[in-house]
């Protein structure tokens, strides 16, 4: 990584630990609940105030860079962010585990260049764990090297999500579930796809899957993962657009061996 990378990364970083002590002095966080559209999908107002911290000390940090974030409500790339910065930030991945007291809930920011991934920063405040990643350069966890898992599905967790938001994806998630367990040693569901997918990266986990998420919930963790040597694809191993929402299929080095698609 060049100085100028490795600067830049670190004041990325910085910011996210920043907006982390929100969410460790946050109190009466259910008094500060607003329902958005779609099953039990909340924001805080705490969601908010991350938020609004990051694009500030982002936009400070790099001038003239385009944001996408969760509870700004754009989904999608536009035109305008295929040139220059753009970050795409989940303020508080795991808002429902975030308002009930239930971790993981972590801070998600993906920075791409010229429309392609550059550079990712994923923070769980809790413990204090700080995920970072170049294109090219690796990923690392507190500044150890991380490494996916080379061991088969047999003998791996998996993770998985359940679009909540999208109930008509009910019975697949469901059916894809009924079609893994057998395979593998169980299933777990945190409740934060970053975080799900950081636990591919770490190697503690050897997959996982959702048939839907929005560009914010895996945008920072999928070069995170590819740098730690999995796999990142969409549930029919086409490579991933990220230019907006799209179903999930993340695996350690050991099952994108065997398993190509769901």
């Amino acid at each position: 990584m060049n100085p100028t990378e490795s600067i830049l990364l670190e004041k990325i970083a910085g910011a996210a630990k920043e907006a982390g002590k929100i969410m460790l002095e946050a109190e009466d966080i259910r008094h500060t609940i607003k329902a958005k559209s779609g099953h039990a999908n909340f924001v805080t107002a705490f969601d908010e105030r991350v938020q609004e911290y990051l694009f500030a000390e982002l936009g400070a940090i790099l001038p003239g860079a385009h944001f996408v974030g969760e509870e700004e409500g754009a989904e999608v790339f536009k035109e305008a962010y295929e040139t220059g910065y753009t970050f795409c930030i989940d303020p508080i991945d795991g808002t429902s585990n975030f308002l009930t007291g239930y971790r993981p809930s972590v801070i998600s920011i993906a920075l791409f260049r010229d429309g392609d991934s550059y550079l990712s920063v994923v923070y769980e405040p809790y413990h204090r764990l700080l995920f970072t990643a170049a294109k090219g350069e690796g990923a690392y966890l507190n500044g150890s090297r991380l490494h996916s898992s080379k061991e088969p599905l047999s003998r791996s967790l998996v993770s998985f999500g359940t679009s909540p938001y999208d109930p008509e994806l009910m019975e697949k998630s469901f059916e894809l579930c009924k079609m893994i367990l057998p395979r593998c040693i169980d299933l777990r569901r945190s409740g934060s796809a970053v975080w799900d997918i950081c636990q591919v990266a770490m190697g503690v986990t050897g997959m996982f899957f959702e048939c839907k998420l929005r560009l914010w919930d895996f945008a920072a963790a999928a070069l995170i993962v590819e740098e730690a040597g999995g796999r990142i694809t969409d549930l029919n191993g086409s490579k991933l657009s990220m230019r907006g929402p799209s179903s999930i299929l993340c695996t350690g080095s050991g099952v994108s061996q065997e398993v190509e698609h769901l």
